[in-house]
């Protein structure tokens, strides 16, 4: 499995696909003289970006690309260095919009937006290694940064009239390397949204919002001033049918629907583990992702989901081992000791491998992955009814984003009665699902790729 999203960025290469950034930048042709749409943005998590398998990634990057195959268009991407620069590139007519942009006074006097897809809450960050601020006056005095382009100054503008004494910074770094900054304790606070927030919460456990910077902002695509009316009234029809059929919250969940599940001690104790325990345990990873395809710190995320890896966990009900495998998985896997634990780690992959297989084959990356996970909690029979009670609720089966709302229905009588194997915690799955999603994430950000059938020098990562 090589098509999950990596959360944070690595270097694009230019001009290997239709997708990659573009060198050699030329104004574009009008929107209805050509058959390549050109798409500005930035290189970032939440935009575009180069995952585990070398495909690219991100919300922009899946929202425009799904907006160019409605059209019927080819696709490309030109990077731009920072958000300021997105709209320098906008203006001198180097894509027919930009991505990646919130809404607010500053841009528009450069641009007119087309319909808002998100909403993001501007918030100050602190670290938790000092006191929390309270409010505005609090941060009078305080080193603050934001990243150059956003339109957190505007907020921080109105602030000041609750503390005329207020100052900031605007820097060229973008707003998760800002973050880091934070957390490394080289500057006070931070104005970020509260997506990415959420997401560098599970990186950096002594990070936090403090409180909301104003209100609410909407995410929208920017468009010249000159935009056609052709090109502005697609972008419309494709936006509302995106979010009727559900595409709009799907690519969501995909990205953030997963980011707020652990606490800061869930996120401190992975990251404690992962220099005490896991350096026993690579090299069984390495060999289930050998045997299964599946990306070893996928089968690592589950396991310390499952175990926090200790490979002599038990429960009382008898599940046993890193993987903690049930006596039944274990006696179809042939395991002899369930205690054993590259016996029990090989095992378990294995077992997700035939769950994911499965599947019908219709189901694409990645909800595969994370029904299978949900199946590997709770069975593939009880899946299967999470399935079918979504069809009944006319929603899609084959979504992810879809069973997370019908798992925790099988545990009511009012639906299990009427399923094949009736009552399950279905919630239960959905937890686990979303845990191993956000401990998955993790680990793309410190642990390297598993080279097959080469040693891989110093595999302790970025934070050893």
């Amino acid at each position: 499995m090589r098509n999950l999203s990596r959360p944070f960025v690595i270097l694009i290469v230019c001009g290997l696909t239709l997708t990659a950034c573009d060198t050699f930048e030329k104004p574009v042709l009008p929107f209805d003289k050509t058959n390549e749409l050109v798409v500005i943005t930035i290189n970032s998590p939440d935009t575009y970006y180069e995952n585990a398998d070398g495909s690219y990634a991100g919300l922009e990057f899946d929202l425009a690309s799904e907006f160019a195959r409605d059209l019927g268009m080819q696709i490309k991407f030109r990077i731009a260095p920072g958000l300021d620069q997105v709209l320098t590139k906008l203006e001198e007519h180097k894509g027919h919009f930009a991505a990646g942009l919130t809404v607010g006074t500053k841009h528009e006097l450069h641009a007119r937006f087309g319909p808002v897809y998100q909403r993001i809450q501007p918030q100050v960050v602190y670290n938790t290694d000092y006191r929390r601020p309270r409010n505005i006056p609090q941060l009078v005095g305080k080193t603050i940064e934001i990243a150059r382009g956003t339109t957190y100054a505007e907020q921080l503008n109105k602030a000041m009239q609750q503390a005329p004494g207020l100052k900031w910074t605007e820097v060229d770094i973008t707003g998760e390397d800002l973050l880091a900054k934070l957390a490394e304790g080289k500057i006070d606070y931070v104005v970020a949204d509260s997506t990415q927030i959420n997401q560098a919460k599970n990186f950096y456990p002594n990070l936090d919002a403090a409180f909301d910077l104003g209100e609410p902002v909407g995410k929208a695509w920017a468009f010249s001033p000159y935009a056609e009316r052709e090109l502005l009234e697609k972008t419309r029809k494709f936006f509302d049918r995106i979010e009727q059929d559900g595409t709009l919250m799907r690519l969501l969940d995909r990205y953030y629907g997963h980011i707020q599940r652990l606490e800061q001690a869930d996120v401190s104790g992975i990251l404690d583990k992962r220099r005490t325990l896991l350096p026993d345990l690579r090299g069984h990873f390495h060999e289930a992702e050998e045997l299964t395809g599946i990306d070893w710190r996928l089968i690592a995320a589950l396991a310390y989901q499952e175990s926090h890896w200790n490979h002599l966990a038990v429960s009382p009900a008898n599940v046993r081992g890193i993987m903690m495998l049930t006596e039944t998985t274990a006696d179809r896997m042939k395991v002899t000791d369930r205690l054993d634990t590259r016996q029990n780690i090989l095992a378990g992959a294995r077992y997700l491998r035939s769950l994911m297989d499965r599947l019908p084959t219709r189901i694409l990356e990645p909800d595969r992955t994370w029904i299978a996970l949900a199946a590997y909690n709770q069975g593939a029979s009880h899946i299967e009814d999470a399935r079918i009670l979504a069809q009944r609720l006319e929603l899609n089966p084959d979504s992810w984003v879809d069973l997370k709302k019908t798992l925790p229905l099988l545990s009511l009588s009012k639906y299990f009665q009427n399923l094949k194997h009736g009552y399950a915690r279905g919630g239960e799955a959905v937890i686990l699902t979303e845990s191993v999603r956000t401990y998955y994430n993790i680990l793309l950000k410190y642990e390297r790729p598993y080279s097959w059938g080469f040693p891989v020098a110093n595999e302790t990562g970025a934070l050893s």
